[in-house]
């Protein structure tokens, strides 16, 4: 009997070595681990997840520069699943009518994502878990998650109930499952559809989504109100990490405001704030034991089925998490180094272990980097392109993508959270809606963000510049923006450069994405910030339109965001290109 069958009843009764490479033509079985809100810098998961590090870590090979698109669950889970940027699949928040299941299907996406296209090319597919954001007891059979043979989908409004969620398995009926932890239930549900997909001739796609680090998120269905508060370990984790606090670094509860827009605004924590989020913090630990756990089993029972050589595992994140960076309650959605960076790790066939890449890569990178192990041509579609997962596959690319990505956000931010614990939203957080690129290489590590208020931020994460490394981003180069006189007329030519980046990158589609400054200077033999930076090339940069809102919108509403590198119109399968604005890169050239 596999072990999700014994569910309903549990439900009622409430209780720098490489691994050998394939040498034969088999397609790898792959398992894709993503956990909900798991933050990069806070978080030492080597200590904390024991599992994780020996099975994952120490035999695998870890990507510190890897970003989610939107550091928010839905719109970065939706870029997972189409290889899309948010302002492509515009899926750009939580809930309808800008984000959440009815908007993903209504994009078409039900009958064109990964798993779609896995099963075409003869994949099992199974997945356990969270998937997107408003599939709920109402409409999680109108229409069916399409694309998986075996599917256990956690239902809002009790997805987030750590002790009494509610899934839907394939076209059965829902079911609660009161008193019931959550990651254990996914853990027994996962070793099930494990056990049918090994049973399969096939090869197999398993996705393990449990909630954990996210907060729990309780809704009274008769009120219609919710309240927000820090995640519920399991009941044998409780008190595990007893005294864990969140690190003190540079950017936590700051003597002096930093950021920009609402986040300059934001009073010091006082103390009863700081450790009310220490408890949050350890809370969110402690949730990650029963995961590590979980991750335990799973490797248990690949090792046990002889299939485990032949099997990719990747462990992420929907996005990341901040408890008291630059004075923020604790939440998501902003677009400092805490929200947007996020684990990436992968074992696998051909993977060296132990070891660390410092490609950049982000969300949008891993359906075409799915497509790639299981061996299926890329999508038209994709703003990503394939991770290169070992040294030799980075020196084979004959175009290398390994310096850029891209972060935007539409929505309000809510800093009420930690302080009422109810989800009333800040007058002044409705202006959160910004477009940012993160840069790095061996010359540099930067960040430049804009933001609806007009208000700029560049942040010089590694002393590019010469100045003093600022890797908590606390000291803003370029506050004031480009109506501003600067001093250091070096920022002033880096900003030219980085907005001009962000202005291809902030409409970007395809190859656009994957290479802006290609098709920014498609003349010139320009694909980094180092060639960019030439002075031969100042006056050209001057005079690209400069990134900017007309207002602050909580959809992607192209009329508020400024000028368009490109205007993109999709009828049917015909996609046509327009450079909008009057400003052509090819003209600009050419005068």
């Amino acid at each position: 009997m596999r072990f999700y069958q014994l569910l309903p009843a549990i439900a009622l009764l409430g209780c720098s070595e490489a691994s050998e490479p394939l040498h034969s033509k088999e397609k790898p079985n792959i398992m894709f681990i993503i956990l909900d809100d798991l933050d990069y810098h806070m978080t030492d998961l080597g200590s904390v997840m024991p599992s994780v590090k020996k099975h994952i870590i120490d035999q695998g090979t870890t990507f510190p520069n890897h970003y989610c698109q939107v550091s928010l669950c839905c719109p970065a889970r939706a870029s997972i699943l189409t290889g899309q940027t948010a302002h492509n699949h515009n899926v750009t928040d939580v809930h309808y009518p800008s984000g959440g299941y009815q908007k993903f299907y209504e994009q078409g996406f039900n009958e064109n994502y990964l798993p779609v296209w896995l099963q075409e090319a003869g994949y099992g597919t199974y997945y356990v878990g969270k998937l997107l954001n408003d599939i709920s007891t109402q409409n999680y059979n109108n229409p069916y998650v399409n694309g998986w043979d075996g599917i256990d989908v956690l239902l809002d409004p009790f997805a987030y109930d750590f002790w009494s969620p509610a899934f839907a398995m394939n076209k059965d009926p829902w079911q609660r499952y009161s008193n019931n932890y959550t990651t254990d239930l996914v853990s027994l549900k996962s070793m099930g559809f494990l056990e049918d997909a090994l049973a399969d001739d096939k090869p197999f796609f398993l996705g393990v989504a449990p909630i954990a680090p996210h907060s729990e998120v309780l809704v009274n269905t008769t009120s219609l109100t919710a309240t927000f508060s820090a995640p519920k370990p399991a009941a044998r984790h409780i008190g595990k990490l007893a005294g864990a606090q969140v690190p003190r670094t540079d950017n936590f509860n700051p003597d002096k405001p930093s950021g920009a827009s609402w986040v300059k605004t934001l009073d010091q924590l006082n103390d009863t704030e700081v450790q009310q989020g220490d408890e949050w913090y350890q809370a969110r630990l402690e949730s990650l034991l029963a995961v590590d756990e979980m991750v335990e089993s799973l490797f248990a029972k690949l090792e046990e089925s002889g299939r485990l050589d032949n099997t990719y595992v990747i462990f992420t994140s929907d996005n990341g998490f901040h408890i008291g960076q630059h004075r923020l309650s604790p939440g998501k959605t902003c677009g400092y180094e805490e929200d947007i960076n996020v684990p990436f790790i992968v074992r696998g066939p051909g993977i060296t272990k132990g070891h660390t890449m410092d490609v950049v890569s982000g969300h949008i990178d891993l359906a075409p980097t799915i497509l790639e192990m299981a061996g299926i041509s890329q999508r038209d579609t994709f703003d990503g392109s394939p991770i290169p997962l070992t040294e030799e596959a980075l020196k084979a690319l004959t175009k290398p993508k390994t310096e850029h990505t891209s972060i935007e956000m539409w929505r309000s931010n809510n800093q009420s959270f930690l302080r009422t614990g109810k989800m009333e939203m800040m007058e002044e957080a409705a202006q959160n809606t910004y477009k940012s690129v993160r840069l790095i290489s061996g010359e540099y590590n930067l960040y430049y963000s804009v933001w609806c208020t007009n208000e700029h931020e560049l942040y010089d994460m590694k002393a590019s510049l010469h100045l003093q490394s600022d890797s908590q981003q606390m000291n803003n180069l370029f506050e004031g923006g480009f109506g501003r006189s600067h001093e250091n007329t070096d920022i002033v030519r880096l900003a030219h450069r980085l907005d001009a980046l962000l202005y291809v990158l902030k409409s970007c589609r395809g190859d656009s994405c994957r290479y802006p400054w290609e098709a920014l200077m498609p003349n010139e033999t320009v694909n980094s910030l180092t060639d960019a930076m030439s002075p031969q090339y100042d006056e050209l940069f001057e005079t690209i339109p400069k990134v900017s809102f007309s207002s602050c919108q909580q959809d992607h509403i192209i009329e508020a965001e400024g000028p368009q590198f490109e205007t993109w119109t999709v009828e049917g399968s015909k996609t046509t290109r327009e450079i909008s604005r009057g400003w052509d890169p090819v003209q600009a050239w050419m005068t």
